[in-house]
């Protein structure tokens, strides 16, 4: 069985939900999110676009209930062992048949939490949920238990992270050596993701980002690819991905010449790259980071240019994004622990002169601080 975690690591996990789930006094768990499934059971799928739940009770009781074609997928890629299949068709409600699974588990009238912030459960499905559970049992949103056990790594996840940030270092290895004049972007897409898969990685969480000429002040993929000009900027953010942990990474690289604005940009992104490192501490909280890249930008005469976070956490997610809960953003008090995986990023978009500059890099807290997770300096590199 391909499990990338041994059976008693799976079973300390669940035990650790068992007790949040004791202290938030739950009898259980409806879970939704597919990065939840996988970090309690090692199942890995994205049948996740359809409804599927998988049950914890605090007996310890784990069904899941998901469609024919993930059956197998389960008992290949985890520790499950009680799969229930419903079937489809226009009339079909898996939220009846979960109904009757919570019947069999003694769960009428208990006090169940459910991870309504989910991909894996639309807004069709969550009505469906409600409705087949109303009057039977109490829900209660309980979305993000799960990610506050997930949000530290252990040490057998920080290989895996680690083993994700070289693959995302071979991947700037590929761009670098691509980006120039005349190259299509497109080929420079290919190579990054091709040193990915060729190290052992995976698909990422979403698309790539790749933004050249005035679409380099863009920060989302968009479809549509264009050749590199004689002078020209390029601004690239991708993760490598090993095991579905990420480690993502973010650069503008200007082409055949580099502005001023390009040069101040990158200062002032250096030196908020530093202020936020040195307030990414344990028993901080993670607004300080944000608080530290603002007032870096502001005070350079860069407001106008700055985002309005600043990084995320980083972990085993799944499509559509990789960003994981928490984020960098003013205010936000969770407390920054040894372990946590971050990615920083500095972004500057200046519209007014068409120059972007943007770089970032993943991070591990430790114990006075955080460690780079990347062997590439953060130079101004120009093609």
């Amino acid at each position: 069985m391909p499990l990338h975690f041994n059976r008693e690591e799976f079973s300390k996990r669940q035990n650790r939900l068992k007790e949040l789930m004791s202290i938030h006094e739950l009898d259980g768990m409806l879970l939704f999110r597919q990065e939840s499934m996988f970090y309690l059971t090692g199942y890995d799928t994205f049948g996740y676009v359809f409804f599927q739940c998988l049950y914890l009770g605090l007996d310890g009781r784990l069904i899941l209930l998901t469609r024919a074609p993930d059956l197998r997928q389960a008992q290949h890629t985890s520790v499950l062992e009680d799969i229930r299949i419903w079937v489809d068709g226009e009339a079909a409600n898996p939220a009846s048949e979960l109904n009757k699974i919570l019947r069999e588990c003694g769960c009428q009238g208990k006090r169940l939490g459910v991870e309504y912030d989910s991909y894996g459960l639309t807004a069709k499905n969550g009505k469906l949920l409600d409705s087949a559970l109303d009057g039977f049992c109490q829900l209660v949103d309980a979305s993000h238990l799960v990610n506050q056990l997930r949000v530290v790594k252990t040490p057998e996840e920080l290989v895996y992270v680690r083993k994700a940030a070289v693959l995302a270092d071979d991947a700037l290895d590929e761009a670098h050596r691509l980006v120039s004049e005349g190259c299509d972007e497109g080929e420079i897409l290919a190579a990054m993701q091709g040193a990915i898969f060729r190290g052992g990685g995976d698909y990422p969480g979403n698309e790539f980002i790749i933004g050249s000429g005035e679409n380099a002040l863009l920060c989302r993929y968009y479809s549509g690819r264009r050749k590199l000009s004689p002078e020209d900027q390029i601004t690239l953010e991708w993760a490598g991905a090993y095991r579905h942990y990420h480690a993502a990474m973010m650069r503008t690289i200007p082409v055949g010449i580099v502005t001023d604005q390009h040069r101040k940009m990158h200062q002032v992104c250096l030196e908020a790259m530093e202020a936020c490192e040195n307030a990414l501490r344990p028993g901080n909280p993670i607004g300080d980071v944000f608080d530290a890249y603002a007032r870096t930008c502001d005070n350079s005469g860069m407001r106008n240019h700055r985002m309005n976070a600043t990084g995320y956490s980083l972990g085993t997610t799944f499509s559509p994004n990789w960003m994981d809960w928490p984020m960098f953003f003013h205010g936000n008090q969770v407390i920054a622990e040894k372990n946590m995986v971050f990615f920083l990023h500095m972004i500057l978009m200046d519209s007014d002169s068409g120059n972007a500059m943007c770089f970032g890099h993943t991070v591990v807290v430790n114990d006075s601080g955080c460690e780079c997770l990347s062997r590439h300096p953060l130079e101004l590199v120009v093609r």
